[in-house]
């Protein structure tokens, strides 16, 4: 009998125990919560006895929160979240009035956390027709798609005209619209739902739009410049895909015409940005050879292979000519794509010399080096993210993000400038030890002083020698500093190609390794070509390629922006164009990293 009461005790207390577990963690919290409730509504109803002329008329709804019953002392005590010290929500908790057969009918919501009133406190569920985000092109009509369908949970099916919309749309400039959707319940219960509208330039329609029924730009056009991969170009025209032909607008190198294809493979394309990479089409390039009888022609017979990059063509040459000029003709000397045969091929220059004068195209030997200008093809649905399309603000994509103020300049870009010392650098890329190796966009100096080098040693080889005076590389290693801070560069191991007979890409007999602070640019160096922007003064520079032939060979660029291609004269005279490295905790201050507005550095 002893051992039946034992038993009898303990599911007594056991009983007694989860009884007590629920009164504390369920039906305490709860009766209290619905006290709170009421407690809710009757501050309500004493807000309304004394602001009785805020009372909603006809079908209108009247919402008081509980921050607001609170900031008027209609409440004295506090509402909590169960077995929390933090308050029930203030402004999500709320008495709703509305009058209701002629007498005022009081809804309560209150929101305490996992506790909150079943009163329907939603707004309807608004399904809008077509994507929450839609891109339109600009100048496009644009009619919004609408709504599909407003449903709420106690009111059911609602008309769409109940939705009201809010925002425009204004397809004549670029940028991202918002469109608000909102509707409400019988209860005031509002939802809204956003959509997204972004008006956008493509670059094939903006293209198609200014050359109406033309195939490319003629003439000295001012609106088809863009800059990719921090690198300017001019948009030739569209190709049968309606992708964009760009070209360009600088010699980025010189090249000897029988390398031209594996230097952009090895140098070029490697020094592109990855995003920009994206951005550019597989495409056959004309390649077909020519002669004195068909330079004239417009026509295309033979193409390559598909790859990313070439060079341009007679036939773009010819196609851009008007009365108005020839965008595609450049002030320095180019190759096009075209050779007579394997040993000769042809250059193009805006105006020539001597028995030339008048002539489009110049006859020379493959092996020598003239300028390459890069011509690629960028996909035409491509979104022009800014930009007018002007030399000064060229059509820009995105792809590359200017640095912001104290970042490194060593994460930087390979095409972007910078200022230093009075003078304008560009990137050339950034080495394995952290410093970036920039190129003075200009020769030291000035016109009428600056400092110059002469090819002395007669009878003898012209060496790229840092420790001979009588060297183009004493002058700049050793009277750079008259003219800059070289403080900011820091000394780099270098190596210096040394060439059998001529200066030919991918032909070096031997590197001679020298520890500097500057030196000249190879002849193969991105950016070494001479920079020829409106308003420049055109310099000489000595450049570091060399040949030991006996015949005074040596790299140089000529004040018309010409490589000299043969052997230098007695006491020939060029400026100094400078390569260094910038310190790896060079640090940038402001600018854009562009033509118009370089980066400064602290």
């Amino acid at each position: 009998m002893q051992k039946g009461h034992g038993k009898l005790l303990k599911f007594v207390i056991v009983l007694v125990i989860a009884g007590a577990f629920v009164w504390f963690l369920i039906l305490s919290p709860m009766i209290q919560f619905h006290k709170n409730e009421k407690t809710l509504e009757d501050a309500a109803r004493r807000y309304f006895e004394l602001n009785s002329s805020q009372l909603p008329t006809g079908e209108r709804v009247k919402t008081l929160s509980l921050n607001t019953l609170y900031k008027g002392s209609y409440l004295k005590e506090d509402f909590k979240i169960p077995y929390s010290s933090e308050l029930c929500s203030l402004e999500k908790s709320w008495v709703k009035v509305r009058r209701e057969n002629g007498e005022y009918q009081y809804y309560v919501y209150l929101d305490c956390g996992m506790m909150s009133s079943s009163i329907d406190h939603k707004g309807p569920t608004i399904q809008l027709n077509g994507k929450e985000e839609i891109t339109v092109e600009l100048g496009e009509k644009f009619k919004d798609p609408g709504v599909s369908s407003v449903v709420d949970d106690r009111d059911g099916k609602m008309d769409t005209k109940t939705v009201t919309v809010k925002g425009k749309v204004d397809t004549s400039k670029p940028g991202t619209y918002e469109l608000t959707y909102s509707a409400s319940d019988s209860l005031s219960n509002k939802t809204t739902v956003k959509r997204e509208v972004k008006v956008v330039k493509v670059l094939k329609s903006m293209v198609k739009a200014d050359l109406g029924k033309e195939k490319n730009y003629k003439g000295n056009p001012e609106n088809n410049y863009v800059r990719l991969s921090n690198m300017l170009f001019r948009i030739f025209g569209l190709d049968d895909d309606e992708n964009v032909i760009l070209v360009s607008d600088q010699d980025i190198s010189n090249v000897n015409f029988t390398k031209i294809d594996q230097w952009l493979e090895e140098v070029y394309m490697t020094h592109l940005t990855e995003e920009a990479k994206k951005l550019l089409v597989k495409s056959k390039f004309c390649n077909m050879k020519i002669n004195e009888n068909n330079l004239d022609t417009t026509k295309c017979t033979s193409y390559s292979e598909k790859k990313y990059v070439s060079i341009p063509s007679v036939v773009d040459v010819n196609l851009a000519e008007n009365d108005e000029g020839n965008f595609m003709k450049p002030s320095t000397m180019s190759w096009v794509a075209n050779p007579k045969n394997g040993k000769e091929a042809y250059v193009t220059r805006a105006i020539f010399f001597g028995d030339s004068l008048g002539q489009d195209f110049y006859l020379d030997d493959a092996t020598y080096n003239y300028g390459v200008r890069p011509k690629l093809v960028m996909k035409g649905s491509t979104l022009i993210t800014g930009g007018k399309g002007t030399q000064t603000d060229p059509y820009t994509f995105g792809e590359t993000k200017k640095a912001k103020g104290g970042s490194n300049l060593n994460t930087r870009y390979p095409g972007e400038y910078i200022t230093s010392n009075g003078y304008l650098w560009r990137i050339m890329e950034v080495m394995d030890d952290g410093t970036t190796k920039v190129i003075s966009d200009d020769t030291l100096g000035t016109l009428y002083d600056r400092p110059m080098a002469f090819s002395y040693r007669g009878g003898k080889n012209i060496k790229y020698d840092t420790k001979d005076k009588d060297s183009h590389a004493y002058v700049i290693n050793n009277k750079s500093s008259e003219y800059i801070d070289v403080s900011i560069f820091s000394t780099h191991e270098i190596k210096i190609p040394v060439y059998k007979k001529k200066i030919v890409y991918g032909e070096v007999s031997k590197y001679n390794t020298l520890k500097v602070k500057l030196s000249a640019p190879s002849m193969y160096d991105m950016f070494s070509a001479q920079s020829l922007v409106d308003g420049y003064e055109a310099h000489s520079y000595w450049l570091c390629d060399t040949a030991p032939s006996g015949e005074r060979v040596a790299g140089a660029i000529t004040d018309i922006g010409v490589p000299v291609n043969q052997m230098i004269p007695y006491y020939e005279q060029f400026g100094i164009r400078v390569v260094g490295f910038l310190k790896k905790n060079t640090v940038i201050s402001s600018g854009k990293g562009t033509y118009e507005s370089p980066y400064k550095l602290k």
